[in-house]
């Protein structure tokens, strides 16, 4: 079957500056880099960073370690306000 979900509307942009509201990174301030509307997610930087480990593909390369931001559910999040520097409720 296919999926047939719609498309959610965000209350939030990209660019914006947000405030997280609940979770591990709870208070944490940092700005939208993508929107993933159809699960209703976004990925703000430096929130919800994890690890994640590249394997070699040949042996000229050497495998990594690196850090990428995880997308988190756009309710956890808020608006902040740049100039007043207080969260927009």
């Amino acid at each position: 079957m296919k999926n047939n979900k719609k498309k959610q509307k965000m209350h939030v942009k990209i660019g914006e500056t947000v405030k997280v509201i609940s979770g591990k990174d709870k208070g944490k301030i940092g700005k939208i880099t993508k929107i993933l509307h159809r699960s209703s997610k976004i990925i703000v930087e430096n929130i919800n960073i994890c690890t994640k480990h590249i394997k070699a593909q040949k042996e000229a390369n050497n495998g990594k370690i690196i850090t990428i931001a995880m997308p988190i559910h756009s309710s956890k999040v808020i608006l902040q306000s740049t100039k007043k520097k207080i969260a927009n409720p």
